[in-house]
């Protein structure tokens, strides 16, 4: 058995610049990644099959899986004759803003060229990740990046935090499919990220006509060096400078808000 995990997805920044003829939107974002996400492993199998099991798997089984859809699409590109038996432990919420379903596809591309003992050639990982959405070619890697275009146009950057930077990760339990979020843009461009690393989130106003409570998790952040939005919601992050201070905003969401996903981690 081998294992892997998809790291949940943050964007530090996102700004939306245009919408672009075919319906997607032309955007500048910071992505960064956490320590912590899903959890993948492979081990001997007949064909590609998936198991979902974890707190978020309900309705995750089945052919539109996106870590199925990579796998397939690995296995065609080199011709792979063995299959993979795949199981999928889904510890981050489902349509949450931390690229869940692109962290786990970029996942089982790793997984499997190490289980297959494919080439490791990641322009071949990129093709392939472009196709199965926006979010995964970042996903690849996994590392600070600059995304702009619809996203999959990447560029590295600088990471000039000078310590270990902790991140609490709250969900009030709300689902924010992307696309109704993307249309509530108002279409004004407020601007273009320049060279830093924490910027504003073009979506959370949509997001928070959407769901309201987006505003009443931004506010549990309390102390966080810098709070916000990531991607399209309804997932709020925020930065700490230390272990107390995280640990502290923790307990009193707990207390608070007992139902809401939480999750205390740190950027890669």
């Amino acid at each position: 058995m081998m294992r892997e995990t998809a790291y949940a997805k943050l964007n530090l920044a996102l700004h939306v610049r245009a919408r672009e003829p075919d319906g997607y939107h032309r955007i500048e974002t910071i992505f960064s990644f956490c320590a912590d996400g899903d959890e993948l492993t492979v081990e001997e199998g007949d064909g590609l099959t998936l198991r979902v099991a974890g707190r978020f798997a309900d309705g995750l089984e089945g052919p539109d899986n996106l870590v199925l859809q990579a796998a397939a699409a690995l296995r065609n590109h080199y011709r792979v004759n063995s299959g993979a038996s795949l199981s999928l432990d889904k510890r981050l919420p489902v349509a949450a803003g931390l690229g869940g379903g692109s962290a786990d596809a970029a996942a089982a591309l790793r997984l499997l060229v190490r289980w297959w003992r494919l080439p490791e050639k990641p322009e071949i990982l990129y093709a392939i990740a472009r196709q199965l959405g926006a979010d995964v070619p970042a996903c690849i890697e996994s590392r600070t990046v600059r995304g702009e275009g619809r996203g999959d146009d990447l560029m590295p950057v600088a990471r000039d935090f000078d310590r270990p930077m902790h991140v609490l990760l709250v969900n009030p339990g709300v689902a924010m499919p992307t696309g109704p979020v993307f249309a509530g843009w108002d279409g004004t461009d407020r601007g273009p990220l320049g060279d830093e690393l924490l910027g504003r989130n073009d979506l959370l106003e949509p997001a928070r006509r959407i769901a309201p409570v987006i505003d009443e998790a931004l506010d549990s952040l309390a102390g966080a060096t810098h709070a916000n939005m990531s991607g399209s919601g309804a997932t709020c992050f925020g930065l700490y400078e230390s272990l107390a201070d995280i640990d502290a905003a923790e307990a009193r969401i707990a207390a608070a808000h007992p139902a809401w996903w939480t999750l205390k981690t740190c950027l890669r």
